[in-house]
């Protein structure tokens, strides 16, 4: 049974949601102006494809963090490493900033929090503006990162402050054609490579020019323009002037034409690529871009020491050597963070229960010297997540029943050393899959993209917003993330919030879950849906139906008790409708709100 399910294509739906809740997977840039990202949905699709393949975790961490800069055998695959990336470019960004700096920094701030988080459990963006106060992590090392960050160039198909469309083109990637030789494509990349030099050049002198720009304004304030006052010194000025004003109109017609010459026709994708020009980044004091101090050498969290230090080519960001520093088997956290989150997924609570923070504000672990045998298993194993997976579901521990022992009860009422297994709470999209699958209207086919493909750049377009909310039957892992509107079957029992990185969710029960299933259109039609289910069985009596719903909907029979109960509620039913003078319609209404009572129960949301 455990190696069906492993196999079956649902695998990657289910453990790949895990990971877009950890990579902040969203539709939209969040914020100040939501705006769309159109294409955020390949990197979904890829996640999903790479826990179905059960791709290795090393290489799944340098594929997100750098895979443009590793070799691809064809285009196909070369498309894929390029979509990876995408876990970089889907963080939610600040659209009014009108400070380009500024905006910068933010995007490589939210880079470096969802990899070192995500990755390493540890929290280096709290060094952005003083020294870590828990943890030994120096400003100069988040600065460190930041320099790869910062050589990096972020295509997320946004761009900020713009008034009205927020949407670019020309700030996507665009996919390999695979009908073009493969010669001609890296011709093509290599050309593309010289103009966004060029353009990277040119950018920097054009700064360069205005501020000379601006100092001559200030030095020819107050000096006589004509007449015999007029001084050498002005007239030298002036020419200067001139002519500086002459250079920058070339550089922003130089620039209007590279412009013009992106490349805006072919399959798009949101992912990074290397800046044309890399650069170290200046630590800046209190956070603030206007202040910055010394600079720092590109590099890693010193406090992680490997065997071997990692060398950075100053020519390229430095992100592959990051990648493959963070993937190392000499890593200390890598493997642990990874067999951590695992664990918490299938035990309900990580063996470190803060999955998130390793470091001195995270709890210690309940089972270290079992934490660290697990991940030298897994790093044995291949880093096969599949793998790590069937150990665990086949261990006496997981294989526990959740009965209650008056004696262990005593001694461990937590349950830190489990011996018992937790109840848990499906997660929100297993509520709603498990609604539809009962139904039988669940869609197990994967969708073509997203309908937020659909929505206009300024992220305003409310309409479109209310047909983001019309479910499909598609798996919940494929409706629409869209920041700030997620549906309200997902939000409503405790969806990871795509604007966060978040390894374990909040689990609460509210007078809203029992409204929603009460009240929603949603399970009012799925409830109607699995009664035309159950009526549409011709070879059952209402006996049978009633064990076909409990199988259904709870995987097992019901009691004698339950069926009484039940037979005699459908027999007072149809005796009240008969007496209006009706008869079918009674019937379905009947088995439909025995069906939404099945939904609406305890143990349809909870795994005893």
């Amino acid at each position: 049974v455990v190696d069906k399910l492993l196999e079956s294509p649902q695998f990657g739906e289910k453990w790949g949601r895990h990971w877009l809740d950890v990579a902040r997977y969203g539709e939209s840039a969040g914020k100040d102006r939501n705006a769309p990202f159109k294409y955020a949905w390949r990197y979904r699709d890829y996640v999903i494809d790479s826990f179905n393949a059960d791709k290795p975790y090393d290489r799944f961490i340098v594929e997100q963090l750098a895979g443009d800069l590793l070799p691809a055998k064809t285009t196909a695959e070369r498309n894929a490493l390029a979509i990876a990336t995408g876990f970089l470019a889907i963080g939610p960004k600040g659209l009014n900033e009108k400070n380009a700096e500024q905006y910068r920094m933010d995007v490589v701030d939210d880079q470096i929090d969802a990899t070192t988080r995500g990755m390493l459990a540890l929290t280096v963006a709290c060094a952005r503006c003083h020294d870590h106060k828990f943890d030994p992590i120096p400003t100069t090392d988040y600065y460190a990162l930041a320099g790869i960050f910062r050589s990096t160039e972020t295509l997320a198909g946004v761009v900020p402050n713009k008034n009205k469309d927020f949407l670019s083109d020309k700030a996507l990637l665009t996919l390999a054609d695979p009908s073009v030789p493969d010669r001609a494509t890296v011709a093509q990349a290599k050309r593309q490579l010289a103009e966004r030099a060029e353009k990277a050049r040119l950018q920097a002198e054009l700064a360069t020019l205005r501020e000379q720009g601006k100092k001559l304004a200030g030095m020819l304030k107050g000096q006589p323009k004509k007449g015999k006052r007029k001084t050498a010194f002005a007239a030298g000025a002036g020419m200067q002037a001139k002519l500086l004003r002459g250079r920058i109109e070339q550089i922003q017609a130089r620039l209007a034409q590279l412009d013009g010459a992106a490349d805006t026709s072919g399959e798009k994708a949101m992912g990074v690529r290397d800046a044309a020009s890399p650069e170290n980044c200046s630590v800046l004091n209190r956070g603030e871009v206007k202040d910055p101090g010394p600079v720092v050498t590109r590099g890693v969290v010193t406090v992680l020491r490997t065997p071997q230090a990692i060398r950075m080519n100053p020519a390229h960001s430095g992100r592959l050597e990051m990648a493959h520093w963070i993937a190392s088997p000499d890593n200390p956290l890598t493997a642990r963070v990874m067999v951590n989150r695992v664990w918490q997924h299938l035990f309900g609570t990580g063996i470190v229960p803060t999955t998130d923070n390793f470091g001195a504000l995270g709890e210690e672990p309940t089972h270290p010297e079992l934490l660290d045998t697990l991940a030298v298993e897994f790093m044995k194993e291949g880093l096969s997540v599949k793998r790590l997976i069937r150990s665990l579901v086949l261990s006496r521990t997981y294989c526990l029943s959740s009965q209650h022992d008056e004696k262990n009860y005593a001694v461990d009422p937590s349950n830190k050393l489990l011996w018992r297994m937790e109840r848990r709470r499906l997660d929100a999209e297993e509520i709603r899959d498990a609604i539809l699958a009962a139904s039988g209207q669940l869609d197990l086919s994967r969708p073509q993209g997203s309908p937020v493909m659909q929505m206009n750049g300024d992220g305003k377009n409310e309409k479109m917003k209310e047909t983001l909310l019309e479910l499909s039957n598609h798996r919940a892992v494929y409706l629409p993330m869209y920041r700030g509107n997620v549906p309200e079957a997902l939000s409503v029992f405790d969806m990871a919030d795509p604007s966060l990185i978040v390894g374990k969710r909040e689990v609460t029960t509210v007078a809203t879950q029992a409204l929603f299933l009460m009240n929603s259109p949603f399970v009012l039609k799925q409830s109607f849906e699995m009664a035309r289910r159950l009526l549409g069985r011709n070879d059952l009596n209402d006996s049978t139906r009633i064990d076909l719903a409990y199988r259904l909907a709870f995987g097992r029979l019901p009691s004698t008790n339950e069926k009484s109960r039940i037979e005699k509620f459908l027999k007072d039913y149809r005796l009240a409708w008969e007496r209006e003078g009706e008869k079918e319609p009674g019937r379905l209404a009947a088995w439909s709100t025995v069906c939404q009572t099945l939904f609406a129960s305890g143990e349809f949301r909870y795994v005893y």
